[in-house]
């Protein structure tokens, strides 16, 4: 998708969000410069707030707590994981 600037994403804020919301990801520039990227939350994230909710788990926005089935994607960022 082409970059959009922050003029045209206010002006046409609910359409992009639909788009983010379709599983497209939209990249938002400021003069010219690439800011932010929206993308939707991953299906992970939404089995994490699931467990939490149920108190199966407790997430502090670090490394979940007492979680078990559910597998993250991805690459270790940190020196904290085995």
């Amino acid at each position: 998708m082409k970059p959009i600037n922050t003029k045209e994403l206010k002006a046409k804020f609910r359409s992009y969000l639909d788009r983010v919301l379709r599983g497209e990801k939209v990249v938002i520039t400021d003069h010219g410069k690439e800011v932010p990227l929206m993308v939707p939350i991953p299906i992970e994230r939404h089995v994490i707030r699931s467990h939490m909710d149920a108190k199966k788990a407790k997430w502090n926005g670090g490394k979940p707590e007492d979680i078990k089935g559910v597998r993250i994607k991805g690459k270790i960022l940190s020196g904290d994981y085995p």
